[in-house]
């Protein structure tokens, strides 16, 4: 199928794929400093622990996922003309649910038994642990409730998304190619988008209080309005080039709104604005304009990503063509290689800032060389969700499976 849309026609985004796997990467950074933050809760935590991390990492928080999900929209928008409907949730079937089933059956149990170690819930081996993972009436962490007993996907919880929200885009497809077609829309501003985007956000953030972050996908409403919205909204980028050029020419603009929303926070967090923290919750008006901020900050440094890759970054390169390969199976590695790092190196009581260091160092090489070991074997290829072989055609074509809370105000 042919198209006149240049960002289409013009031949593969690199810098899409640049993008996609430069978020990828943040996560490792990012599940790191969870082992360490203070006050925020994760599967295991470090005895050196650090307040002032939160301040560093409310640099991605707000925005690293959306980053994602905008991505896998564009991604979608990019391969869909390849492929009938059909065939793409064919491709995104086994790339998505069978790396889910097996991450959560093999990879997860992990971090789930060092979780409930550290806790004092369970002092048995791995083999009985295993055993009450996979037994639906379990009585073990009963407050970790689930009609599936312990079986959980943790920081899989981006695939199942990702493929409900692939399966509802494709079924909008229809409807949303008959409002973008319109001329009006296709003439629509950069700064026009921008506006209806803060202003869906805003809106998405009301169901905040009452619909918690918990990646359960059933009751997780919030992040659904979000994500989705985030993946709608690069979706639609694609198909509204004046748009995504809009993005390219003002990234620095851009960089600048995230980095002053940044700023913004870190002031608030240290009490530079009393009569705003103090208003926060008497004034729906003070609660509005806190969620624009939120919403300028997310769009602000997602559309700098997009507009410097696009800029910079939109090349060939050996090591894209490798990332493009390696990022699904290390995504579904690393935060389990994470906990058994953090875990192995705990007695030693390493200074927090060489232990952290080894963690990441080894998270990446732990990374590599998994991917190294499962692109050479067939069945393992399956079940991380890559093809059969991996062929010129195949490394030239976009990756159907797409790309992957704050506890403060943000």
């Amino acid at each position: 199928m042919q198209t006149d849309n240049p960002f289409i026609s013009c031949g593969r985004r690199y810098d899409v794929d640049w993008v996609r796997s430069l978020a990828f990467i943040i996560l490792i950074f990012y599940h790191v400093g969870m082992y360490y933050v203070a006050d925020w809760g994760w599967h295991v935590k470090s005895l050196q622990q650090s307040v002032l991390l939160q301040e560093l990492m409310i640099l991605t928080n707000p925005w690293r996922m959306s980053l994602l999900f905008v991505v896998s929209g564009m991604t979608l928008a990019l391969i869909q003309h390849k492929y009938s409907a059909p065939q793409l949730i064919k491709v995104r079937s086994k790339r998505i649910l069978i790396p889910l089933i097996f991450g959560m059956l093999v990879i997860v149990p992990p971090q789930l038994y060092f979780e409930l170690r550290q806790s004092q819930l369970f002092d048995g081996t791995y083999v009985t642990f295993l055993g009450e993972y996979v037994n639906l009436n379990t009585q073990l962490a009963p407050h970790k409730p689930s009609p599936i007993g312990l079986l959980t996907w943790n920081h899989l919880w981006y695939l199942p998304y990702l493929f409900c929200y692939s399966i509802v885009l494709l079924a909008l497809r229809p409807i949303i190619d008959i409002v973008i077609s319109d001329r009006y829309i296709q003439r629509t501003q950069g700064w026009y988008f921008i506006a209806a985007m803060l202003l869906l956000f805003c809106a998405a953030r009301i169901l905040r209080a009452d619909f918690p972050t918990t990646h359960a996908l059933l009751d997780d409403w919030y992040n659904h309005a979000r994500y989705f919205l985030a993946m709608l909204a690069g979706y639609t980028l694609v198909k509204l080039p004046q748009v995504w050029s809009s993005a390219i020419q003002h990234r620095r603009r851009l960089l600048i709104t995230g980095v002053i929303t940044y700023a913004f926070f870190i002031a608030d967090r240290n009490g530079a604005f009393p009569l705003f923290a103090q208003w926060y919750q008497q004034y729906e008006t003070v609660k509005l304009s806190y969620s624009l901020i939120v919403a300028a900050n997310s769009i602000g440094w997602i559309g700098a990503a997009i507009g410097f890759a696009g800029h910079y970054l939109n090349k060939p390169s050996a090591t894209l063509r490798y990332l493009n390969n390696a990022i699904l199976p290390c995504y579904i590695l690393h935060q389990t290689l994470i906990i058994l790092l953090a875990m192995w190196l705990l007695p030693l009581a390493l200074p927090a800032s060489i232990e952290s260091a080894l963690i990441i160092m080894l998270t990446a090489m732990g990374c590599v060389f998994g991917y190294e070991i499962i692109r050479r074997i067939t069945v393992l290829r399956f079940l991380f969700g890559l093809p059969k072989r991996v062929s010129t055609h195949l490394n030239n074509d976009y990756q159907p499976y797409g790309s992957i809370e704050n506890q403060s105000k943000v």
